[in-house]
């Protein structure tokens, strides 16, 4: 989509965090071979298929390099400016993750980012299945009371797109490097908070 397919009638925001709401700095191919898991494999669905005693071990490696991480977050530029348009405008916010909730409010704490979310629209992996399962996508929209027409999600990866997509709301893949290679799931792409910004009129 271009540029001037305008957003401002969307009034329910989820977004993805980590590589959308912050800079990128997980390397899943290093943390699958820390973890053991076989390259190419979703970890969490690795971790389910394990014996319970495996699967615990390899969870606590796993929180420990994600808390290891989470104190590396940066902002994604511009995300700040997004952000205080929307709830300025009345729209509500909340973070869809793959993550634990814990490490992911710390994670928020390091980019500066967690004045903008209330605990309870964090939804990580405890509360919901996780994506690309839409449980999490269902979850927020009960909550706000949110009807599919007024929700997106905004994320980098195929498990954000699939979830919303699953759950009947518009898509908007980020992808700096303007490949976008779901298209299938992918109602709107953008390479930039900036772009996006501009999608929704915000100044």
């Amino acid at each position: 989509m271009e540029v001037n397919v305008l957003l401002q009638g969307y009034t329910h925001w989820i977004f993805d965090m980590d590589g959308t709401l912050t800079m990128p700095v997980h390397d899943f191919d290093s943390i699958r071979a820390e973890l053991g898991v076989e390259e190419g494999h979703s970890i969490l669905e690795a971790i389910e298929k394990m014996n319970e005693r495996q699967a615990a071990k390899i969870k606590t490696k796993l929180a420990k390099i994600e808390t290891d991480l989470a104190y590396q977050a940066l902002p994604q530029p511009d995300i700040e400016f997004l952000l205080t348009g929307l709830i300025n405008l009345g729209c509500k916010v909340g973070i869809l993750t793959r993550n634990d909730e814990q490490i992911a409010h710390q994670t928020l704490r390091a980019a500066g980012l967690d004045s903008f979310f209330e605990d309870k629209v964090v939804i990580g992996r405890e509360t919901c299945k996780p994506k690309p399962d839409p449980a999490g996508v269902l979850y927020l929209m009960k909550m706000w009371g949110a009807t599919a027409e007024s929700t997106l999600i905004v994320g980098d990866y195929l498990h954000d797109l699939k979830a919303g997509y699953e759950a009947g709301i518009t898509t908007v893949h980020f992808d700096s490097s303007e490949i976008y290679p779901w298209p299938k799931y992918t109602d709107h792409r953008v390479a930039s908070m900036k772009q996006l910004l501009a999608m929704t009129e915000l100044k």
